[in-house]
Order: C-alpha cells, then sequence, then structure tokens
C-alpha cells in the first residue's frame, strides 16, 4: 500500500512538473551562481604614444 501512495505521490509530482515547465518555470536549483561579465571598451592608441610614423629605417 505504501508503494502505491509513493507511486502517485511520483506521478502528481512529474505532472505538475511538466505543467510548470509549459510556463518556464524550472525547480531546479542552480549548482553556483553564474560570475557577472562587465564588457569594457578598447581604447584606440594615441598617436603620442605609439611609435612615431617617421621611424629611420636603417636595418
Amino acid at each position: 500500500m505504501q508503494a502505491l501512495i509513493e507511486l502517485l505521490a511520483g506521478f502528481i509530482i512529474m505532472l505538475a512538473t511538466a505543467a510548470l515547465a509549459q510556463f518556464g518555470v524550472s525547480l531546479d536549483r542552480a549548482a553556483e551562481p553564474q560570475p557577472e561579465v562587465h564588457r569594457v571598451v578598447d581604447r584606440t592608441p594615441s598617436a603620442s604614444i605609439g611609435a612615431p610614423a617617421e621611424t629611420p629605417r636603417d636595418c
């Protein structure tokens, strides 16, 4: 009798999970929180910082 009750309870839980999944509800917990990602804009190098345009090429 106990096994039959546990079987029915498991079946009802599976039906409830399937019904909630239709609306995008998930009962699973995330294992660990996802870190936030911050995107930064790369700066273009200034002309005064880089190598001068007219460098002698005495190779």
